[in-house]
């Protein structure tokens, strides 16, 4: 009985073997598709995370010293060049300005007075009526009346600036920040932080580039300007190009990189100061070697394509990508033109396997891919 059993076991174990060893050589034999790579001139976009600055942003701070007694605006609000933003009690410097005034007129009227007196008595002394010394004194008398009047315009001239300071106006046009810790009435430090300005008429955007790149591109002849795009945080491009204006004049010792700045045009004051975007700076690549991302597979993070012989013996590579656009990678090594691999099924095979193929030209192969070439 018990061999009855075992010899009936063996039997099963080996129908089995044979039916998956039969539907191996069918699987394997059936078509696979084949490709090659094309070589094509191409665009890819170098991507850079950026900070977005305005192309002015400064901070209005009070002049004086006093209570503040009025704000003409509000957060967010633009204004223009020239308009009255806040003001600062004036009583005290209007005080001071009418003070100044007043010595002034005095002044002026002490050296009218004094002048009316010298010449009477430079016309006496012509005469020998009156003495050299009387003439001489009355001379200093006009002098110090001059300097008094120089004295109380200088102290006018000083006032009416206080009193000027007393009125926060936008140096250009632009847009309020937020109010600091200040409101109606509270009582200000000269140099106390109020609120910002921001021109974003156009921006300056910043970017860190790697030490390669930056001497490939400043050892570039450049015939036009460089442009670039700006992709936002919704991951939408603005709608304005951008170039390439500025670089700094240091490298980051700790990254290896260097800030280039791009300007863009600000429209519509959709790019507020703060922001952050990542640049989308097109470089060119000539002739450049490309296949479908599909047609490869991943071991230990290196990239590796299956070559397909004349005999259809399947053989693993070892490729080197330079970059990718959508679907496709640019190769940098380890593939020729002349290379027939395979396109689906990579799962299927393994090293050593004899398989019947199909070549796809790779013309029609990329007809379906997303490629961005020139």
């Amino acid at each position: 009985m018990k061999s009855i059993i075992k010899f009936g076991y063996l039997f099963i174990v080996v129908i089995l073997a044979s039916c998956s060893h039969s539907s191996s050589n069918e699987h394997l034999k059936s078509n696979f598709k084949v490709t090659s790579a094309v070589q094509k001139d191409t665009v890819v976009n170098k991507e850079y995370i950026s900070q977005i600055h305005a192309f002015q942003h400064i901070e209005l701070r009070s002049l004086e010293k006093g209570y503040l007694q009025n704000i003409f605006v509000d957060e967010g609000q633009h204004v223009k060049k020239g308009m009255l933003l806040f003001q600062i009690q004036p009583t005290i410097y209007q005080a001071e300005s009418q003070s100044a005034q007043a010595e002034t007129k005095s002044a002026e009227a002490e050296v009218e007075f004094t002048e009316v007196e010298y010449n009477n008595v430079k016309a006496l002394a012509d005469q020998d009526i009156v003495s050299l010394n009387e003439l001489a004194l009355a001379s200093a008398k006009l002098q110090k009346a001059k300097s008094e009047l120089q004295m109380a315009q200088a102290n006018l001239s000083l006032a009416q600036t206080h009193l000027s300071f007393t009125e926060i106006r936008a140096p250009f046009e632009g847009i309020v920040g937020k109010f600091e810790d200040v409101r109606l009435g509270s009582l200000l430090d000269e140099g106390e932080l109020l609120t910002t300005l921001t021109d974003n008429s156009k921006m300056w955007v910043y970017f860190n580039v790697p030490e390669a790149e930056y001497l490939d591109y400043a050892m570039k002849e450049k015939e036009e300007d460089e442009h670039v795009h700006l992709k936002l945080a919704n991951h939408r491009l603005f709608s304005e190009e951008g170039i390439i204006e500025t670089i700094e004049s240091d490298f980051n010792n700790q990254t290896g990189n260097i800030a280039f700045r791009a300007t863009f045009k600000n429209p519509n004051a959709l790019l507020r100061h703060g922001q952050t975007g990542t640049i989308l700076w097109p470089k060119k690549l000539d002739n450049v070697t490309m296949i479908p991302q599909k047609a490869t597979f991943e071991v230990l993070e290196k990239k590796f394509v299956f070559l397909v012989d004349s005999k259809g013996i399947v053989t693993s590579k070892e490729i080197k990508i330079e970059d990718e656009l959508n679907h496709i990678y640019l190769i940098k090594e380890g593939l020729q033109t002349t290379d027939i691999f395979l396109l689906e099924g990579l799962r299927k095979v393994q090293n050593g396997d004899e398989i019947e193929f199909n070549v796809i030209a790779a013309e029609e192969v990329f007809s379906t891919l997303e490629l961005h070439a020139e």
